[in-house]
């Protein structure tokens, strides 16, 4: 009979062992490739980003024969439908044709309208804090609140974001 020496489990992952694990934010590295040495040395995106721009002027001028409508629209741009914008003195939410773009102090995050599941919108009994939550398809949730001067902003920023996801939202869902 054959004898194992050592534990047969697995080693644990999660918070609970590592304090920087955040699930769904980046995959967990395997064994196998903590191993193997890194096969090209990764660049900065900044120094791609500049590149990929200065090669992208350079075709702009060796072909000045094409037309400009075939560029793609820039996302910046701002788009004819509705927008929605609400922020108090940490907090900022704005949904427009981009999708939902939310901040709280330095930390900043953006749903794509197919990222979406679902956008719930909720007020507090007392006080003046409007809650809004994005809802992703894979069960996670991201709230946000934010204090409006006066609770009478709560029924003119639930009219706005209903516009804004009449709109956009049930666009994508189709």
């Amino acid at each position: 009979m054959e004898q194992r020496i050592g534990s047969s489990s697995q080693p644990l992952e999660g918070a609970g062992f590592d304090p920087a694990f955040i699930p769904g934010l980046t995959s967990p590295v395997s064994e196998r490739a903590k191993d193997e040495p890194e096969k090209e040395p990764r660049v900065a995106e900044a120094e791609t980003a500049e590149e990929a721009t200065s090669e992208q002027e350079e075709t702009e001028q060796a072909s000045p024969s094409e037309p400009e409508e075939d560029a793609e629209p820039d996302e910046d741009a701002p788009a004819d439908g509705p927008v929605f914008e609400a922020s108090d003195r940490r907090a900022r939410l704005v949904a427009d044709h981009r999708g939902v773009r939310m901040a709280l102090d330095d930390q900043e995050c953006e749903f794509r309208w197919d990222e979406i599941g679902a956008v719930e919108t909720e007020t507090a009994r007392f006080g003046k804090r409007y809650t809004v939550t994005v809802h992703t398809p894979d069960r996670r949730w991201y709230p946000i609140e934010i204090e409006a001067p006066a609770r009478s902003h709560f029924k003119e920023w639930d009219e706005q974001l209903d516009a804004v996801l009449d709109a956009y939202f049930e666009e994508n869902a189709e």
